[in-house]
């Protein structure tokens, strides 16, 4: 069963009686539509083919979580990867968003992420939300999906973290298997990169990751926040009929980052250049597209792009959250972060410069989720690559999307799912 979705579906099912940060089953998946896919089924598109057994991805304990305010112990100490720049003061860093598959998944997904890593060899990936999706029925299976993504980065030992999207738990009402034992999991592969969850504050992998320049000093920071799932059904004994249905990245969130951000600027004496992973775009993306907050046309678009350097497609509505999470004006304020990027609007590929931030998204990765209408549905499937270096001031020197079509990658609108790959040792 196919994962293509219609657009007009998705608005009118996405969210509407989940709680917040749970799981919730959807419906069809075969009747669900873009936006970040909120009407997708909790099942996905292979609904009961595989059914198996219990695991260990549940079984490991949680990491001890730092205060909030604090700023967390490097994630380079012991045995993971040392994020550092290359000695010629450069760096890379590759953004996989919506791989969004379960445990058989689309090989020309890994494909792309294979092609993506050889060309740009980067220093550091962020598989941004969704990376997996409903589907899994079983632990096992959840593993199987969640390594196949692992596992182009393993393979060739490059750094990587994770972000949490709102179909990261598709699947746990029927595997049991939730997104802290999901970042369990995650942090248990050797190049894995994720600190621990900052404590006290809500989400899974909220953290941030520093990146050491060629005299050992912190050069460059990145930002790790969970934008959650869908909002609940009602708050306040209100509904949410009428507004958006996705989550929002909630105070303690914001509180975290910028406290966080203070004390790495008192820590080392300057602020620390950064870029900053959510998964649900903030309502700013579309102030920026339309360069307003209520016109919506033609002319106030052509406005936004000249006014913010507008580059990209635009092929669906953005779907932030129902509240304006008052994050862009923190980051703004503080002047550290130098790119806000998301996904979850799978067929947007757009970033401009909205006031001294740029904020964009990074299109789709996987090739079994929907895409474009008809024969152009792979069209847009990627990856976005940032380019470091640190003897430019504010250390980001560019950002630009990478496409399946440049590697010769098969665009065939349909669904190609492979067996899962073999997980290592130790994980079955």
């Amino acid at each position: 069963m196919s994962q293509h979705q219609h657009p007009a579906d998705d608005r009118a099912t996405a969210g509407a009686t989940a709680p917040a940060g749970q799981g919730a089953p959807r419906s069809d998946d075969a009747t669900a539509g873009p936006g970040g896919d909120g009407g997708r089924s909790g099942l996905g598109r292979r609904t009961f083919m595989t059914l198996s057994g219990v695991g260990a991805a549940g079984a490991v304990a949680a990491t001890a979580r730092p205060a909030a305010a604090e700023v967390p112990a490097t994630v380079t100490a012991g045995r993971r990867p040392r994020l550092r720049f290359r000695d010629d003061g450069t760096y890379t860093i590759v953004q996989f968003n919506d791989t969004q598959d379960d445990e058989k998944i689309d090989r020309r997904t890994l494909e792309l992420m294979r092609a993506v890593l050889d060309d740009e060899q980067p220093d550091l990936v962020i598989l941004n939300g969704d990376n997996i999706t409903g589907g899994c029925d079983t632990p096992l299976e959840m593993r199987q999906a969640m390594n196949n993504v692992a596992q182009p980065m393993e393979e060739r030992g490059v750094p990587w973290a994770i972000t949490f999207g709102n179909h990261d738990e598709d699947s746990t009402p029927t595997s049991g298997v939730d997104e802290e034992q999901m970042l369990a999991f995650y942090r248990s592969y050797r190049h894995n990169v994720n600190g621990p969850t900052a404590r006290g504050v809500t989400g899974q992998g909220n953290s941030h990751l520093l990146i050491q320049g060629t005299n050992g000093r912190p050069a460059f920071n990145v930002w790790l926040l969970d934008s959650g799932r869908y909002a609940p059904g009602t708050l306040a004994g209100q509904n949410f009929h009428g507004y958006p249905t996705w989550d929002w990245i909630r105070m303690d969130q914001v509180d975290w980052y910028y406290d966080t951000s203070v004390a790495l600027e008192r820590r080392h004496g300057r602020k620390i250049p950064s870029l900053m992973f959510i998964h649900i775009p903030l309502w700013e993306y579309r102030f920026m597209w339309f360069g307003s907050v209520d016109g919506r046309t033609a002319a106030d678009h052509e406005r936004g792009k000249a006014r913010h350097g507008i580059e990209g497609e635009r092929n669906e509505e953005e779907c932030p959250g129902p509240f304006n999470s008052g994050l862009f004006s923190a980051v703004q304020h503080r002047g550290d972060v130098k790119g806000i990027f998301c996904g979850h609007d799978h067929v947007n590929t757009y970033s401009g410069d909205y006031y001294g931030v740029l904020l964009g998204y990074a299109g789709n990765t996987g090739f079994g989720t929907y895409g474009l209408s008809g024969a152009e549905r792979n069209r847009l499937r990627g990856a976005r690559v940032y380019r470091l270096d640190e003897s430019v001031e504010g250390v980001l020197t560019g950002t630009a999307m990478r496409f399946a079509s440049e590697f010769g990658i098969d665009l065939t609108a349909d669904d190609q799912w492979i067996e899962p790959l073999p997980l290592p040792d130790g994980r079955d």
